[in-house]
């Protein structure tokens, strides 16, 4: 997960803007162009034998440093679609540093399709870089859009496609934080993961006015071919509606769909350093699941002392996702990051995905530009070779969910020692909201797969106007296993929270 980090964390910050020279030939003798293209692309190439891309030719931007690759600069009057002063631009990013391997880009336009053509002429090159590369190179490292998403008189950033099969988006106001990916193959396997690339991209050209832009792009890997289409729509949410024909070369052990990819380093249930002045540091604290009866299961964030997998097994999945819920720059105090400003991603099923499980994937990092959590879904049925896996989906990037919760949400979690030798002690805060009107007394439902709950207690926050549970845990002499704890409130027969879930290890 390091180097993947690095390189869309590293890349995105560095400002560096690429851009765009149409291919000298004709419109009219261009090529046709549907979705249908990139599905025959993905299809032909499952059936031959995996090839890694071609690198940057030899001699060419070799041992580039991070300090000359950000150096290297995009002319931004060269934008795609600028001058034809349309609701979008497209940028384009320099290969070299950790793109080695360019990537064709393609400009489509009523159907037809024409290169976008590297060119040394579309950047400026600072006294770092001594000598700029010759415009043999064909293709660039990615593609950035932009647009007038937080005011009408000014082109930002909406979305990145950049390294491996990453990408990223925003919504209004937002900054970048956790990455999407087109697929993930074998993650936390004893084998090693599997990273597919995004090999090539089709960019369709907005018409005036156009709410949305639209990519495709073509998948590789040693095990899988797939033919994307991306939809994207910005606004106070960006939303991407996402089309997936998936081909498998060989079966796969374990398929992550819409994965996500975020940084955890610690919270207030997770405590840093002394050292270190901020109370916490982190693009997502939690992993939200909703089903489709209504059910919803919040999972607090940890960074453990070992890799830690947790599966979910899910028969009807609403949607799922990676959140930032804590919005409140003094719970950061990062005047640089601004984590308070980093988006929440949530993953919208289309259609019927069958059964499966969404995964959570926590690896221990010492440092914040390391991403060490990944979700994911894992259909039921192995994929391998034969029928094509078509799956759809949004992903909703912003502060805001995509739809008004019915339950009460789970905002904290703190954890300190008990008032007895070996117990730990937990303090959980829910929001305002979900049912009201209710009569009777509000009750704390505290489950654990081991050990014993004492003194569980449901009590109103008049200072959030929320809910505060609180309990204590004596785990049995001797366990060392992690404990897995539950809790939500209720009135009655009535749930008024959704279900916090917390692994806690002795």
């Amino acid at each position: 997960m390091t180097w993947a980090k690095r390189w869309v964390r590293g890349a995105c910050a560095l400002g560096v803007l690429g851009s765009l020279v149409a291919s000298a030939a004709p419109r009219a003798t261009a090529p046709a162009f549907s979705a249908e293209t990139v599905r025959a692309r993905a299809r032909e190439l499952a059936q031959k034998p995996y090839r890694a891309p071609a690198p940057l030719p030899k001699g060419v931007f070799e041992g580039l440093t991070y300090d000359q690759y950000r150096d290297i600069r995009y002319r931004p009057e060269r934008a795609l679609w600028r001058e034809a002063g349309l609701p979008f631009q497209a940028q384009f990013f320099h290969p070299g540093l950790f793109y080695p391997a360019p990537l064709p880009m393609h400009e489509v336009e009523g159907g037809r399709v024409t290169a976008v053509r590297f060119s040394p002429q579309l950047f400026t090159y600072g006294p770092l870089v001594k000598q700029p590369p010759p415009s043999s190179v064909e293709g660039f490292a990615g593609v950035r859009l932009s647009g007038p998403i937080n005011r009408p008189d000014y082109y930002d950033e909406i979305a990145v496609f950049l390294g491996a099969s990453y990408f990223r988006a925003l919504g209004r106001g937002n900054v970048y934080g956790l990455s999407a990916r087109g697929l993930a193959i074998d993650t936390a396997l004893p084998e090693g993961e599997e990273f597919p690339l995004f090999r090539e991209f089709w960019l369709e050209k907005p018409k005036p006015g156009a709410d949305r832009a639209v990519v495709h792009a073509l998948m590789d890997s040693p095990s899988v071919t797939g033919a994307y289409r991306f939809v994207i729509i910005p606004g106070e949410r960006t939303v991407m509606e996402v089309e997936a024909v998936l081909h498998a070369r060989k079966p796969v052990k374990r398929l992550g769909v819409a994965p996500l990819t975020s940084m955890y380093l610690f919270g207030e249930n997770d405590r840093g350093s002394a050292e270190d002045f901020r109370p916490e540091v982190h693009d997502s604290d939690g992993l939200l699941l909703w089903m489709k009866d209504g059910e919803h299961l919040w999972r607090p964030l940890q960074n453990p002392s070992t890799l830690s997998v947790s599966s979910f097994q899910v028969k009807g999945l609403h949607a799922f996702g990676l959140l930032q819920r804590d919005q409140a720059f003094t719970s950061y105090e990062d005047l640089e990051a601004r984590y308070d400003k980093r988006p929440s991603v949530w993953v919208e099923p289309v259609g019927e995905w069958g059964p499966g499980t969404v995964q959570l994937v926590e690896i221990p990092t010492l440092e914040e530009v390391n991403d060490n959590i990944v979700a994911y879904w894992v259909p039921e049925k192995p994929f391998g070779p034969g029928a094509p896996l078509r799956l759809s989906w949004r992903l909703h990037w912003g502060s805001e969910a995509p739809e008004r919760s019915q339950v009460a949400l789970s905002t904290a979690t703190r954890v300190a020692a008990g008032s007895t030798p070996g117990a730990r002690r937990f303090v959980l805060e829910f929001s305002r909201g979900g049912p009201e009107g209710g009569q009777g007394p509000v009750e704390a439902v505290v489950t654990a797969s081991s050990g014993q709950v004492l003194r569980p207690i449901a009590q109103p926050n008049a200072a959030t106007g929320g809910w505060r549970a609180t309990f204590e845990l004596v785990p049995a002499a001797g366990t060392t296993a992690p404990i897995e704890l539950r809790c939500f409130l209720r009135r009655g027969t009535e749930t008024l929270t959704e279900t916090w879930s917390y692994p806690w290890t002795p």
